[in-house]
C-alpha cells in the first residue's frame, strides 16, 4: 500500500495492534494467563478430536459434529492467541502495511471460523431436534452423508462470504490514526481508521451479521422451542431429564458464544466502547474454546 495523500491526511505506513498495551504493569501476568489458556484449549480440543476419530463407539452424528466443532475451536484459538502472546511477551505490536497480509489473513480466518461456528451450532441444534422430537426417524434423517454435507456447506458458504468481506475492508484507504484498539484485526476497529465515509460499509456489515449470524441463531431458538415442547410432553421425569441432558451442553455453548458475540457487535458504539468490546470479544474468541471441552466432558463418560 503506497504512501499517498488523502485530502489533508497522510496515508499511514503501519498498524499498531494495541491489544492490552494500555495495561503495561500486567503484561507478564496476562502473557502467563493467556499462555495457560492456549495450552489447555489446544490440549482439550485436540483430545476430543483424537477420541472421536479413534473410538468406533463415537462414530455417531452428535460426536461427528462435536469433533468438527473442536477442530474449529483449535484453529480459532491458533488464529488469535499466538499473535497476542507474542505482543505481550515482546511488546512489539507493529504490523507493517507492506506485510498487512498478516492482518488480513487474521481477519479472514477469524471471520471464517466464527461464522462457521454459528452454522455448526445451528446444525447441532437441528441434530438435537431430530433426536428428541423425531427419534424413530433419526437414523434415516441424520445420515452420514447428510452430516458431511451440512458441515461442508457451513465451511463453503462462510469461506466465500468472508473472503469478500476481508477484501472489502482492506480495499479501503487508511490514514490518520494507525492504532487498532483491539487484540486482533477485526472489522469495526479497522473501519475506524479509514479516511473515507464507511457508512455504507457498516450497513453492509450489519446486513451480513443479520444473515450469517442472526439467522443461525433464530434457527437454534426455533429448534429449542420445539425441543422444549417435546420434553414437556414426556410422561416420565427420567425421560425428561435424559432428553434435557442430551442438549444441555450444546445450549450452554450457544449461550456463551452468541451472548458475548451479539453484545460485542450489536450494542451501540461510543467513544469509550472499545474497551468493553475487547472484553466481550475475549469471551467468544478465547473463553468459549477453553470451556468447550470442559462443558462437553462433564456431560459424557
Amino acid at each position: 500500500m503506497a504512501d499517498t495523500e488523502q485530502g489533508n491526511q497522510t496515508s499511514i505506513s503501519e498498524f499498531i495492534l494495541l491489544g492490552f498495551g494500555n495495561l503495561p504493569e500486567l503484561q507478564i501476568l496476562l502473557f502467563l494467563l493467556f499462555l495457560v489458556i492456549y495450552i489447555v484449549t489446544m490440549a482439550g480440543n485436540v483430545l476430543i478430536v483424537v477420541l472421536v476419530v479413534a473410538n468406533h463407539q463415537l462414530q455417531t452424528p452428535m460426536y461427528f459434529f462435536l469433533g468438527n466443532l473442536s477442530c474449529l475451536e483449535t484453529c480459532y484459538s491458533s488464529t488469535i492467541l499466538p499473535r497476542m502472546l507474542t505482543s505481550l511477551l515482546t511488546g512489539d505490536r507493529t504490523i507493517s502495511l507492506r506485510i498487512c497480509i498478516v492482518c488480513a489473513a487474521q481477519m479472514y480466518f477469524s471471520l471464517l471460523l466464527s461464522g462457521t461456528e454459528c452454522f455448526l451450532l445451528a446444525v447441532m441444534a437441528y441434530d438435537c431436534y431430530v433426536a428428541i422430537c423425531n427419534p424413530l426417524r433419526y437414523t434415516v434423517t441424520v445420515t452420514r452423508v447428510v452430516c458431511v454435507r451440512m458441515v461442508a456447506g457451513s465451511w463453503l458458504v462462510n469461506n466465500l462470504v468472508h473472503f469478500g468481506w476481508t477484501y472489502l475492508v482492506f480495499s479501503l484507504p487508511f490514514c490518520g490514526s494507525h492504532v487498532i484498539n483491539h487484540f486482533f484485526c477485526d472489522i469495526p476497529p479497522l473501519m475506524e481508521l479509514s479516511c473515507v465515509d464507511t457508512y455504507r460499509n457498516r450497513r453492509a456489515v450489519f446486513m451480513a451479521l443479520l444473515l450469517f449470524v442472526i439467522t443461525p441463531f433464530f434457527l437454534i431458538v426455533i429448534s429449542y422451542i420445539k425441543i422444549t415442547g417435546a420434553i414437556l410432553k414426556m410422561p416420565s421425569v427420567q425421560g425428561r431429564h435424559k432428553a434435557f441432558s442430551t442438549c444441555s451442553s450444546h445450549l450452554t455453548v450457544v449461550t456463551l458464544f452468541y451472548g458475548s458475540a451479539m453484545i460485542a457487535y450489536l450494542k451501540p458504539k461510543t467513544e469509550d466502547s472499545m474497551d468493553s468490546d475487547k472484553l466481550f470479544s475475549l469471551f467468544y474468541t478465547i473463553v468459549t474454546p477453553l470451556f468447550h471441552p470442559l462443558i462437553y466432558s462433564l456431560r459424557n463418560k
